[in-house]
């Protein structure tokens, strides 16, 4: 599906000079991206995005620079919807998975196969509901491996 609207993130300000590098998520891996590889996530609402940064820890919320993204990009698999995880032959359990966990022991997290897969499969990205303490199903992300000027996939950054 193509995917057109506006985006969101809280960063680090140690990682806000660079809005789309995708950097941070390569150096500590996540959900969908194991170490290595670059990934951006996005939220679809600014409070999704501020709690993805503060994984439910108050005193983490300072400081956050909070930056919208105009986000252009086809090739995204949505993984909200019961249609979007058939076609994609991913279980809604498996986005669930205690990746950190799994990954700190060694074994490779479902999420991480998924991601691999799809990208094999030209998949540029993929909206997935938001795991983050105190997130509601309202709560979505989008994660993309793949964007800038030579990918189906385009992204603007409005600095705050």
């Amino acid at each position: 599906m193509r995917f057109r609207g506006t985006a969101y993130r809280a960063h680090d300000p140690r990682w806000s000079f660079s809005p789309l590098s995708g950097d941070g998520a390569a150096i500590h891996g996540g959900r969908f991206n194991p170490k290595g590889m670059p990934a951006l996530y996005l939220g679809l609402a600014p409070m999704t995005a501020i709690k993805e940064a503060s994984q439910g820890l108050a005193l983490k919320i300072e400081p956050l620079v909070l930056c919208s993204y105009d986000v252009d990009c086809e090739n995204i698999v949505d993984l909200t919807t019961a249609a979007g995880l058939k076609a994609a032959g991913v279980a809604g359990s498996d986005l669930a998975c205690g990746w950190m966990l799994l990954a700190h022991e060694g074994r490779t997290p479902q999420t991480w196969a998924m991601a691999t897969r799809l990208i094999a499969d030209g998949v540029i990205g993929v909206i997935a509901p938001s795991f983050a303490p105190g997130s509601t199903a309202d709560d979505r992300n989008l994660v993309l491996w793949r964007w800038g000027q030579d990918k189906p996939c385009r992204i603007t950054v409005h600095d705050p």
